[in-house]
């Protein structure tokens, strides 16, 4: 079975969703951001600080080789995996991809949260945001086999949605 890999802007829900997913789906869930955390023993706002970005991204980019290559497994990305083109196309190739998207005020709200986002520690976070999805619509929305907004749906309601999709499409058969 293909992978169902999820990928979106940080505060779209990738990692409630995807445990949710995961669960109902009775498969493994892999959240690359706590992968890359693990297997280097740092935290990835700590890789921001001590390494900067690009040896983050480099990281990110071998976990995302790594679990691209499993199967029947539920994946959440980091907000960024979709900036190298050769991740989206190790995640293709064994995955469905699905972008969840949600509005600006809604992602301020959610990731405002947790100070655990090294690239919204800025002054101007609604701005940063701005600029940021702005700099990486097109490029979830070329990755997406489907795409979902998350603004006004909750983690349950966006799995329901998710496997609506994939009974839809011969992906799931089955209870579920």
């Amino acid at each position: 079975m293909k992978n169902i890999v999820l990928i979106g802007f940080m505060g779209t829900g990738k990692t409630s969703t995807g445990r949710l997913l995961a669960s109902r789906l009775g498969r493994p869930f892999i959240d690359t951001d706590k992968r890359i955390e693990t297997d280097n023993g740092i935290s990835i706002p700590d890789m921001f600080t001590l390494y900067g970005e690009a040896y983050f991204r480099k990281k990110e980019k071998d976990t995302i080789a790594k679990v691209a290559r499993y199967t029947n497994v539920v994946i959440a990305t980091g907000g960024g995996a979709v900036l190298a083109e050769e991740n989206v196309n190790c995640l293709k190739i064994n995955g469905l991809v699905i972008t969840l998207t949600a509005s600006v005020e809604v992602i301020l709200e959610r990731t405002g949260r947790r100070s655990n986002r090294p690239l919204l520690n800025c002054d101007r976070r609604e701005q940063q945001v701005i600029q940021l999805l702005a700099a990486r619509d097109a490029l979830y929305k070329n990755a997406a086999d489907f795409i979902i907004d998350t603004t006004v749906r909750s983690p349950q309601q966006v799995t329901e949605e998710i496997i609506v999709y994939l009974r839809r499409g011969g992906h799931l058969r089955g209870r579920s």
